[in-house]
Order: structure tokens, then C-alpha cells, then sequence
């Protein structure tokens, strides 16, 4: 999952980027309202987490053309304690969650846990595909009550086709979903990763559907139907 941080104090920017990529997320970030609104305009982002009170264009104005234009990713928005009426702003403007500051950075990755699974359609923290579960809290994979270890790209990868099991993904989401703005990004790396995580896996989990990408489904019958 690929997230992007919009927040002008650059502590609290990079602490959020911090705990996110220890999270297992890729993630972009931005300092001000009109780097960010570039970035959610000409980028592909699973969630973003927005401060409102940002220099050179606001994140109530960032938010309001990103939907304006038809960008439908989720939104976390960043507000002051006692400033209700930016939470209301937020969510007339568009926003799908807020958080209050100062905050607890595990809130935030609980309300952008919630963020994902909704936009995906799962209803837990835990996501199960046949043998495999995935729970994205922990960041820990199960295959058949056994823990399986994986490199930081190779969870991605999985758990970006888990969240979206039972649908074709092509390589040109994938690449855009898994890598951040600033890595070196090939398509052949791709079947690199699908192929170790089918070893480290041991089971028939992802299924290559010939031409148009790949698909997490727990059996090849499942997988061919929705060809």
C-alpha cells in the first residue's frame, strides 16, 4: 500500500513517515499545500494523511479540488484540538476520517488501518485467503498456523493483493501501489517478488492470469473464473 504524508513541520512529517514505513507502507511526502496537491493529482495513493494548516495553499482548498477532479482516495486530516469547525470543513470538504492534535501515533495508524479495509472491503485487521493470513496490524503473515518471514517489498506486494483478492491487479498497479515516488521502479522486479513469495508461501495463492496481471485467490478454479 502506498500512502502520501502532507505536513509542514518536518519532525512530525518524518515521525509519520517513520511509523508508516515501519508499518510496512510505501510512502510520499510533502511539506506544503501545492507540493501535495501535485502529488495527489499525478500520483496513485492508497490513503493520504493531510494537515490542514499548511504554507502556500490550505488543506481544506488541497482536498476540495483533489475531489473536484474526481481523486477518490481516502483521507486522513490532520486538525488543532479545539478547532471543531476545521473537522467540519474537513468533512464537508471531502476528508473520510480526522485526527486531532497532538496525537498518539499508534491512532493514527489504527484510523489509517480502518481507512485501507473499508476502501477494500474487508471489515478486520486480519485478512484471510485461503491457508494465508495476513494481519495488518502486526505486519505478520500465517500460512497454515506457521509464521512466514518476508522482505519489506514482498509483504507489500502480498498484502496488496490480499486487500484486493479475487481481483485481476496488472504490473502497472502494482508498481504504482508498492514503490514510493523515489525508488527505481521495473516491472521485471515484480515477477522477482511474485515468484519468492510463492516459494516462501508453499501454497497456491497467487495466480498469474496470462496477459493481464495476477490475482490472490485460494484456488486455481477461483482464480480462472474471474478471468
Amino acid at each position: 500500500m502506498r500512502l502520501l504524508v502532507i505536513e509542514d513541520d518536518k519532525d512530525l512529517n518524518r515521525q509519520i513517515v517513520q511509523a508508516l514505513e515501519q508499518s510496512g507502507y510505501a510512502v510520499d511526502r510533502a511539506f506544503d499545500g501545492e507540493q501535495g496537491q501535485y502529488l495527489g493529482e499525478t500520483e496513485t495513493y492508497d490513503t493520504v494523511v493531510l494537515d490542514i494548516g499548511l504554507p502556500k495553499k490550505d488543506g481544506i482548498s488541497v482536498l476540495e479540488q483533489w475531489r473536484a477532479a474526481g481523486r477518490d482516495m481516502p483521507v486522513l486530516i490532520l486538525t488543532a484540538r479545539d478547532r471543531w469547525s476545521e473537522k467540519v470543513q474537513g468533512f464537508d470538504a471531502g476528508a473520510d476520517d480526522y485526527v486531532a492534535k497532538p496525537f498518539h501515533m499508534e491512532e493514527v495508524l489504527a484510523r489509517i488501518r480502518a481507512l485501507l479495509r473499508r476502501a477494500t472491503g474487508h471489515a478486520t485487521n486480519e485478512i484471510v485467503c485461503g491457508p494465508v493470513r495476513l494481519d495488518t496490524k502486526a505486519g505478520r503473515v500465517v500460512v497454515d498456523g506457521a509464521p512466514v518471514k518476508l522482505t519489506s517489498h514482498e509483504y507489500r506486494l502480498l498484502a496488496y493483493l490480499m486487500h484486493h483478492s479475487g481481483r485481476i491487479v496488472s504490473r502497472s498497479e502494482i508498481i504504482e501501489h508498492i514503490y514510493d515516488q523515489d525508488f527505481d521502479r521495473d516491472s521485471n522486479t515484480i515477477e522477482v517478488f511474485v515468484g519468492r513469495l510463492r516459494k516462501k508461501l508453499g501454497v497456491d495463492l497467487i495466480h498469474t492470469i496470462r496477459g493481464l496481471g495476477y490475482m490472490a485467490a485460494p484456488s486455481v478454479e477461483e482464480a480462472s473464473g474471474k478471468r
